[in-house]
């Protein structure tokens, strides 16, 4: 049986991976896409790579509209925004895959900290899936919200829970130092991903005050069992898509690197989108992939590890489709290999 799918906010980069994805997934049609601003232009004339490839335009469609027209929905839509629409949504019996971060943070006092707008939904937080089917698989088959990860936190997360969850490391100075690409800022055009701004320079930014640093601690505590602190430095780098991660940790005992690889691999043997892998990973290796490559060294006594994954992919829309997947009880891995 297809299951009927719209996508909220369907002019952005995550959307458009998205919706190649799902034209790929045998139980999914897709029957709405919505924009508030680009009228009813047809997709493939917003996003050129979907010519010949799906016959729809964009329309400017009420929650309820939706709701008549889909079963799932994968909201797309900037954080405030998508909490203000998602209610309507699962009242009308719609299950819903969140892109933003507003069902991410348990604490609505930690949301309006970091994104300075009231919640529109306070009540549901701390009740909605993390959407990293890595730690909380069990949790996602039997809901109708799931709250999918950013992609800094799932490049952070993703190697050091493991590491936490043994006690290998220390909760406290934990380092995380990321890159990522350009497309991680999102299509709308700003002065610092303006092309001369950007190109062949790499800068820092937000640092100490980049809003997926609550995020990360959250889920990193809730595997440590105990309140994790770290310091979160992104950077932007001169290419299109991709996510590097470099943490820093100290061991809590002498520990030597094949003990780490070996808590890695053991924690990730059965994941189909988890490779810890002996070499140095690059963001080529996964690019346009729902992969996430992990390694690590121990370097002066602390523990470096290095991951990387595509952050429109496994740090988007990938996430999306593997929660969708297990939401209506498909093999994990539709459309996504």
């Amino acid at each position: 049986m297809s299951i009927r799918v719209a996508i909220l906010g369907a002019t952005g980069y995550t959307a458009v991976e998205l919706v190649k994805l799902l034209l790929r997934h045998p139980e999914v049609t897709i029957t709405a896409l919505t924009s508030r601003q680009e009228g009813n232009a047809p997709i493939a004339s917003v996003h050129p790579s979907l010519v010949g490839r799906i016959q729809a335009n964009l329309e400017n469609l009420s929650a309820a509209e939706v709701a008549a027209r889909a079963e799932c929905v994968f909201s797309c839509l900037p954080h405030c925004a998508s909490a203000e629409v998602i209610p309507e949504l699962l009242k009308a019996g719609c299950r819903v895959v969140d892109f933003s971060a507003d069902y991410r943070l348990a604490s609505a006092q930690v949301y309006e900290d970091w994104y300075g707008h009231r919640h529109p939904d306070p009540d549901r937080l701390g009740k909605v899936p993390y959407g990293l089917p890595e730690l909380f698989r069990e949790a996602i088959p039997s809901a109708d919200l799931v709250a999918n990860p950013g992609c800094y936190p799932t490049s952070a997360i993703l190697p050091l829970a493991p590491l936490l969850k043994e006690g290998l490391i220390a909760r406290e100075d934990i380092i995380v130092d990321s890159k990522s690409g350009v497309s991680g800022a999102g299509r709308t055009p700003k002065l610092t991903t303006h092309f001369p701004e950007c190109n062949e320079s790499l800068s820092a930014y937000n640092i100490g005050r980049h809003r997926h640093t609550p995020e990360i601690e959250q889920i990193l505590s809730t595997v440590a069992g105990a309140e994790v602190q770290i310091v979160f430095t992104p950077h932007l780098v001169p290419m299109d898509r991709g996510i590097l991660t470099t943490t820093y940790s100290h061991p809590t005992r002498q520990v030597t690197e094949d003990e780490v690889l070996d808590c890695l691999r053991s924690f990730y043997d059965d994941e189909p989108f988890v490779r810890v892998v002996d070499h140095l990973p690059a963001t080529k290796d996964t690019s346009g992939t729902n992969f996430c490559h992990i390694t690590a060294r121990i370097v002066r006594d602390r523990i470096i590890t290095v991951s990387c994954l595509d952050n429109l992919i496994k740090g988007a829309s990938g996430a999306a489709v593997q929660n969708f997947n297990l939401m209506y009880g498909f093999p994990e891995t539709t459309a996504l290999l």
